[in-house]
C-alpha cells in the first residue's frame, strides 16, 4: 500500500460525506455529461428489468442459499 494514512480525507469515508463527494462531483459536470449518466442508469435499469424477467437475476440472499 503505497498511500500514505496521512493523506487520506477521513471525512470523505462516512455514508454523509460520500455523498457529499458525489454531490460536488456531479456539480461539475456538464449537461450533456448527465444527460449522458442517466442514460447509462436507464440502461442499466433496462437491462436489470430483462433479467428479472428472464429469472437470471436474483438476490445474494438467494445465491447464498444455494450454496449450501
Amino acid at each position: 500500500m503505497s498511500e500514505n494514512r496521512e493523506d487520506i480525507d477521513w471525512s470523505l469515508t462516512t455514508w454523509e460525506g460520500n455523498r457529499r463527494a458525489q454531490l460536488r462531483y456531479a456539480l461539475t459536470l456538464t449537461l450533456r455529461e448527465r444527460m449522458e449518466a442517466v442514460q447509462g442508469m436507464a440502461d442499466v435499469a433496462r437491462r436489470f428489468e430483462q433479467m428479472r424477467r428472464e429469472g437470471s437475476f436474483r438476490s445474494a440472499a438467494a445465491s447464498e442459499k444455494g450454496k449450501g
